[in-house]
């Protein structure tokens, strides 16, 4: 099982220890640093996290930061960690894909009720891009000829009229569907639209 993660990046030493022992009381592992150019030269973010960032930070900001981390593939749900003057920059933020912002002095309840809420989130979100790359691979062990009878399947032709259209033979097309349905992990036409209209409703 992956561990959620807690990322905390505040040059604010006192704000940054409580932080990371709030949430480490919590039972949740807490990964900190004093600065964004700190977190960039020698801190890995896992992909199963949430990261608290401070706005106003000495060096880079953490609207600087979060930026750096979009352009460079990190999606990462982000919590700003706001004085009272940087809400509308915070508020900018949430625009352009943060998933909050939290002002200080904070409720500590508050934040880790935010902190989990945005987990629960992007591994909700995770699972389905995970389930989504997996059908894409089963799709991909799929033959010209399975790809065709699988659209007349989903479709809901019978046998006999797939095996007409395509002029094979309706004990082909049988095979065909045995096979499609092994290689897709399903057990029936059903499931089988049901999985590919969990992965996209444009393909079902």
């Amino acid at each position: 099982m992956i561990t959620s993660q807690i990322f905390i990046v505040d040059d604010d030493d006192a704000i940054r220890d409580a932080l990371g022992w709030l949430f480490r009381s919590r039972g949740h592992v807490a990964r900190l640093w004093s600065s964004a150019e700190a977190l960039i030269a020698g801190g890995e973010i896992g992909r199963c996290g949430c990261l608290l960032l401070d706005i106003r930070m000495d060096g880079m900001s953490g609207l600087e930061l979060f930026e750096w981390l979009r352009e460079n593939g990190q999606d990462i749900p982000v919590i700003f960690l706001t004085g009272h003057g940087d809400v509308p920059m915070a508020v900018a933020a949430l625009k352009k894909g943060a998933f909050d912002f939290v002002e200080k002095p904070f409720n500590d309840n508050e934040l880790v009720d935010r902190a989990l809420a945005a987990l629960d989130i992007h591994h909700e979100r995770s699972c389905r891009q995970a389930a989504a790359r997996e059908v894409d691979e089963r799709l991909a062990q799929l033959t010209s000829r399975e790809l065709e009878v699988m659209e007349r399947v989903l479709a809901g032709q019978m046998n006999k009229v797939i095996a007409m259209d395509l002029g094979v033979t309706m004990r082909t097309v049988e095979v065909h569907r045995a096979r499609i349905f092994e290689k897709m992990g399903v057990r029936s036409a059903v499931e089988l639209a049901q999985l590919l209209t969990a992965r996209s409703p444009k393909l079902a």
